[in-house]
């Protein structure tokens, strides 16, 4: 009780500062009175936005069915209330099941529309899952969905975490995003791992903490859609930025710490329909951070044998030949450069592409031995890999070829390549 009332006063105070909802609602629907071809055409397929609408719900099909090492098959149903239900609040969450770990999942939480004008939200969430350990999310980044997950298969090391969060999220201007959250969490490893502090080691712990993200639109363009509005879109460089900052002894959290991060996208895009993107990131952490809140570079690459049976999705801004639970840090700074030549004719209607890529990362981590019963390396040098990547070969499938190179050169030869299948699909 002491959670949920800690983050209830937060989040009166955040919307203290929102302007008053407005109580204007559309009329109520009964049915399903918009069908699909006409959802594609104002606001997106399906398979672009990852969202199927029935009636005033909008189903998530990211919570369908996935598969992983932990859980196996993870079957479920989630969404999101639309504005058919209610103009000004959304209701949304999830429920899935793990066959392998025989388990249930689930995600309950509420949405209000607080200032139409600047797209604000307010939200509060309770959710009770597994995540992947050392993943870092920028609370600004727009929600990706891929018929095809490319690392979720292969992911090794998970942990279990029921968290209440709080968020605000408003656009201030057509070039800055912001969101503020502050949650808390029951952290609970399921590898067989200690966080050692003070000579205690903890395999379960609690987490409060506040997050501040912001992403700045250094470039805009405003283009009218179906409906004849102007509509803004999105146009590189992207730079964003994102602060947390654990509190110790707020709802029982055992931990200090803080987290800092920053990212730049940038594309230059040429006449001859070719272009040449850039992706730089840098992450920090500091204080207590047990590994599971720590950093990775997005490995793919599964810890198998051979070339074939590592042979699997990539990704698209991974690190192909990293092997899964290869590397943590606490400091990581990644540089991942891509060259998209314009598409080659074979035929009428066979035009794959060729893309070029070269990915960097190099980092380190304070007090290894803080960090006990998982093994990993650290990336106190360089880590490179070259790619080369054909798509669309047929029906939006393609293949992908990626070399590791350098300091990390691994002794047997095959252990270096990786060999797996792209996936675009056009809508």
């Amino acid at each position: 009780m002491r959670k949920i009332m800690f983050l209830l006063s937060l989040l009166i105070g955040l919307s203290a500062f929102a302007q008053e909802i407005d109580g204007t609602k559309k009329d109520s629907v009964s049915g399903i009175k918009k069908n699909l071809s006409e959802f594609s055409k104002k606001k997106g397929h399906p398979l672009t936005t990852g969202y199927l609408p029935i009636g005033f719900f909008n189903i998530d099909l990211k919570t369908l069915i996935k598969y992983n090492n932990y859980e196996g098959f993870r079957l479920g149903l989630g969404g999101v209330t639309n504005e058919k239900l209610f103009e000004n609040y959304k209701l949304g969450g999830y429920v899935v099941y793990g066959f392998k770990d025989d388990a249930f999942k689930y995600s309950l939480g509420a949405s209000a529309l607080v200032n139409k004008e600047k797209k604000t939200w307010v939200s509060l969430y309770y959710t009770d899952d597994i995540k992947e350990i050392g993943t870092y999310d920028f609370l600004t980044d727009a929600r990706f969905y891929s018929l095809f997950e490319p690392r979720l298969i292969n992911i090794i090391q998970f942990y279990k975490y029921k968290q209440w969060q709080a968020n605000i999220q408003s656009e201030l201007s057509p070039k800055l995003l912001t969101e503020f959250r502050v949650a808390h969490s029951d952290v609970t490893n399921i590898e067989n791992y200690y966080f050692i502090k003070d000579g205690k080691g903890y395999k379960e712990y609690m987490l409060s903490e506040a997050i501040l993200s912001v992403q700045v639109k250094l470039q805009t363009d405003t283009i009218l859609n179906d409906d004849g509005k102007k509509v803004v879109s999105d146009v590189l460089p992207k730079v964003s930025a994102q602060i947390t900052k654990g509190f110790k002894g707020v709802a029982e959290s055992d931990f200090n710490y803080a987290k800092f991060a920053l990212k730049l996208d940038y594309e230059i895009e040429r006449k001859r329909l070719s272009s040449t993107s850039f992706l730089l990131q840098g992450e920090l952490a500091t204080g207590d951070v047990p590994l599971t809140h720590l950093f990775h570079a997005f490995p793919n690459q599964p810890t198998k044998s051979s070339i074939m049976r590592r042979f699997s999705v990539a990704g698209v801004q991974s690190f192909e030949t990293m092997y899964f639970g290869e590397f943590y840090s606490d400091k990581l700074a990644m540089l991942q450069i891509k060259h998209t030549f314009r598409r080659f004719k074979l035929a009428e209607k066979w035009k794959p592409e060729m893309v070029l890529i070269s990915r960097n990362a190099i980092g380190s981590i304070s007090d290894i031995d803080r960090h006990f019963g998982v093994s990993f390396n650290t990336l106190d040098h360089f880590y490179n890999e070259a790619g080369l990547e054909l798509n669309k070969i047929i029906l939006g499938f393609g293949l992908s070829f990626a070399y590791r190179y350098g300091y990390y050169n691994l002794p047997n030869f095959d252990n270096n390549i990786s060999f797996k299948f792209t996936f675009n699909l056009k809508i």
